[in-house]
């Protein structure tokens, strides 16, 4: 079984918003939650820490992530912002979160910040002995700019282990985003700048295609896309959180990697589960053209990977129905192997492509 690397997970959010704790089983937090309103916005989670070991998830990105007020429709609003001091202070203590969990579990967790941090952590991977037990490591990724308040926090943060900014998830004060388009704006384009002092890697996925395009023309350091699907895939989606051919070919050209989701409404064009579609309608395989998709462009297997964005205000109830939790990500193998991707490709997608981005581009 290949290590994986999942490019997005908004661990910290489900737990301070959600009080999910994801050292219990999935089964557990499945039976408190049953009926309630997590559920209900949410859907069934797809993590653990159990299930990423039975998975051999070696590395999650580990998102920081909040809201815009305007955007938030959920009665449990504790992660939304209206002013960039409020975003600045629920990244700041999503952040806590997750240096509290490796102090506290170092046997569960580990902040991977440095080349070094990830070859330790490897090695510990590579160790075969019969139920070993091996931390999850996590990359951190801030998903929206917002809580970056002026450049100058830029060092503050990247000493505190940020390693990915992604400056949309909606339209932000940096650039256009999901649902409300447009390009960089001069505040982004600074910020671009400022970041490459300190190689970020910049995160193109929720900007809108004028400004990924831009940023793609730019931005000096690494550049990739951490959980996105393929519009070309998706005709008439009537969205721009889709990659089109030409940020694909962007971002291939910048040797970096983009991460498919396993999220039914990114997979076929129409479906959601409030209106009662099926998990069936939609095939794990799906998934795979979304990979062969990206492989067929690049001419190899060395640009597509995974970002699941479990648990990103969706669940168990719009995955493909092959998927029951995090660890079924490893049913790709198969598929792919059927469509004739060697061993060595499958290895380099699930995890092989972000490790070697990871190996280049950490301090």
């Amino acid at each position: 079984m290949p290590i994986l690397v999942d490019a997005h997970a908004d661990i910290a959010y489900n737990m301070l918003k959600y009080e999910r704790d994801y050292t219990r089983t999935i089964t557990e937090t499945r039976a408190l939650e049953a009926g309630g309103h997590t559920v209900k916005e949410n859907g069934d989670t797809l993590i653990s820490w159990h299930e990423y070991q039975r998975g051999q998830v070696a590395v999650i990105f580990s998102t920081l992530f909040a809201a815009p007020k305007r955007f938030s429709t959920y009665a449990t609003e504790t992660q939304v912002y209206k002013t960039f001091d409020e975003a600045h202070k629920l990244y700041s203590a999503q952040l806590d979160v997750y240096h509290r969990m490796q102090d506290s579990m170092p046997d569960k967790f580990r902040i991977l910040a440095s080349k070094r941090d990830l070859n330790l952590h490897l090695d510990q991977w590579a160790v075969s002995t019969p139920d070993a037990v091996k931390p999850l490591g996590m990359v951190i990724l801030m998903e929206g700019g917002e809580g970056i308040r002026a450049l100058s926090e830029l060092e503050m943060w990247h000493n505190r282990g940020v390693r990915l900014i992604g400056p949309a998830w909606v339209g932000t004060r940096y650039c256009g985003g999901w649902k409300e388009p447009g390009p960089l704006t001069e505040d982004g384009r600074k910020l671009l700048s400022a970041m490459a002092d300190y190689n970020f890697t910049l995160d193109l996925s929720h900007m809108d295609e004028r400004a990924a395009i831009e940023a793609l023309d730019m931005y000096e350091g690494p550049i990739v896309g951490t959980h996105a699907n393929c519009a070309a895939l998706m005709p008439n989606a009537n969205t721009n959180r889709h990659f089109t051919d030409r940020i694909l070919e962007g971002i291939i050209e910048r040797d970096g990697v983009v991460g498919v989701v396993p999220f039914n409404t990114y997979l076929k064009v129409g479906w959601s589960v409030d209106k009662g579609h099926s998990r069936d309608e939609v095939p794990l395989d799906v998934l795979a053209s979304h990979i062969d998709h990206i492989c067929q462009i690049a001419g190899d297997s060395l640009h597509a990977g995974i970002g699941s964005d479990f648990d990103g205000g969706f669940g168990l109830q719009s995955v493909p129905p092959e998927i029951d939790t995090v660890a079924d990500l490893q049913k790709l193998v198969s598929l792919l192997q059927a469509r004739g991707y060697s061993e060595a490709d499958t290895t380099n997608i699930l995890g092989g492509n972000w490790l070697a981005r990871l190996k280049r581009d950490l301090p």
